[in-house]
């Protein structure tokens, strides 16, 4: 089965954070058909995480029922799913909900505030402490089941020992319908974690009368929610992630709109604002759409030089987005293809110079014509006048190269003189005589029939 990196972005060898590969199998037939993944429990705490979290997020991301088998450590996804695709999922959990937003370590542990409904995220590495800027439909549910006390992280049922008494007294009494049967459904699984975390306080309190019940009228949200600070309530569950894709990209919109009519936007704590609410949407990559469309004009050179920071903080070793920005560029040309259609050249090598857009973005870009974002006969206008700067940056790149290749060859030319030069020996004056005859036949070769020799 062997074991991956846990950032599988790192292609380092020997990279301390390791986890097993994801074992799936499939059980069942019909309607009734289901993925087991075997080994969940083991890949949970090789990345510091309740087995329940990833394979929540599973079921979100894949629109499936799951089902968790505490006792046994049976994790469930409804339907037929490939274990390489479920490893692909599993690194989009880890990036959101694992790893460092400062550092990019592992070793992080999360937050739960179930009474303010809030979720942070501590890093012992490098001491980063703040709130988790992702906002997700497992997030509801983390909310609901913190790790300090799901009973996947320790192993079994914090009421397991409750239930084998109550188990033993049914027995007495001749009554089995109380043995015990750990495999829950989504619409069990909050209960259950609510009547574990009261039981187990109440013993550990030693009072049975307190009331854990949260108001849920909505003057009592109304009065938490003023509570919270700005920051908390930028990371608290909302509706907004049930939205189309569409929906979300508007929502974006309408908040840099309103950042750019209030003259907000060359502010960095701006910037950071938006960057952390285009991850709480999801739209990271896509967002660029927006911010091309919103940020210019036919007098895009002189924009482009203002808004470079805010710029980079989407786009910087991202390519996708990079692509996606460069799909906001046609539009913008296709609006003002009077003044701007003669200038791709150079509002390409703008954004290029000033690290924008990476020579990789651009050649990719280059190598197909879409009518995604403006009509074929404009993008293949674009693309046209793309060609000069797009051919320059080919060249670029073939010189550089070239430019290795000699410098290897030069260095193997040299040692291989050096090391003929010095088994050379100096040439005797009989040796120098007959080299100079032989010098003065070549002269007089018109007298030498080639026939003769």
């Amino acid at each position: 089965m062997g074991t991956v990196n846990v950032n599988r972005n790192v292609t380092d060898v020997f990279y301390r954070y390791k986890m097993p590969r994801i074992n799936a199998k499939v059980e069942g037939k019909g309607n009734g058909i289901k993925t087991v993944i075997v080994n969940m429990a083991e890949v949970a705490r090789a990345i510091g995480r309740p087995a329940t979290y990833p394979t929540k997020y599973f079921g979100c991301e894949l629109g499936a029922q799951t089902q968790f088998d505490y006792k046994n450590e049976r994790f469930i996804v409804n339907g037929s799913h490939d274990a390489n695709k479920l490893q692909d999922l599993l690194d989009g959990f880890i990036r959101k909900f694992v790893l460092c937003p400062e550092c990019d370590n592992p070793e992080t542990e999360l937050l739960v505030s179930s009474k303010k409904g809030t979720i942070s995220q501590g890093c012992k590495a490098c001491g980063f402490h703040g709130p988790l800027e992702v906002n997700h439909k497992v997030n509801t549910f983390i909310i609901k089941n913190p790790p300090n006390v799901n009973p996947a992280s320790q192993g079994a049922s914090l009421t397991e020992g409750k239930r084998s008494k109550r188990s033993k007294k049914a027995g007495e009494n001749g009554d089995d319908s109380t043995a015990n049967n750990s495999t829950v459904n989504d619409a069990d699984t909050t209960a259950t974690a609510d009547e574990t975390i009261d039981s187990q306080i109440g013993e550990d309190n030693g009072d049975d009368d307190v009331n854990w019940t949260v108001d849920t009228s909505e003057e009592a949200v109304r009065a938490r929610m003023q509570d919270l600070t700005d920051g908390a309530k930028n990371i608290t569950v909302s509706d907004d992630f049930d939205k189309t894709e569409k929906e979300r990209l508007d929502i974006f919109y309408e908040q840099v709109k309103k950042k750019r009519d209030s003259g907000d936007l060359e502010n960095v704590q701006t910037h950071k604002e938006l960057a952390t609410e285009a991850s709480r949407l999801d739209i990271q990559s896509k967002s660029t759409l927006v911010l091309a469309e919103l940020l210019f004009t036919a007098n895009i050179v002189q924009e482009a030089r203002k808004h470079r920071k805010l710029l980079l903080r989407f786009t910087h070793n991202d390519v996708k987005a990079q692509k996606y920005f460069i799909g906001g560029l046609e539009q913008i040309i296709s609006l003002h293809a009077d003044k701007l259609m003669d200038k791709v050249p150079g509002i390409l090598k703008l954004f290029y110079d000033t690290d924008v857009l990476e020579e990789k973005a651009i050649l990719e870009w280059s190598q197909k014509v879409s009518k995604k974002y403006v009509s074929k006969d404009v993008a293949t206008q674009i693309h046209e006048k793309a060609n000069p700067f797009v051919k320059w940056l080919q060249e670029a790149e073939e010189e550089e190269s070239s430019e290795d290749e000699d410098d290897s060859e030069v260095e193997i030319e040299y040692d291989d003189r050096a090391k003929t030069d010095s088994l050379r020996k100096e040439p005797t004056k009989s040796e120098v005589k007959k080299s100079t005859k032989l010098a003065d036949d070549e002269e007089d070769g018109d007298d030498l029939n080639i026939d003769d020799i």
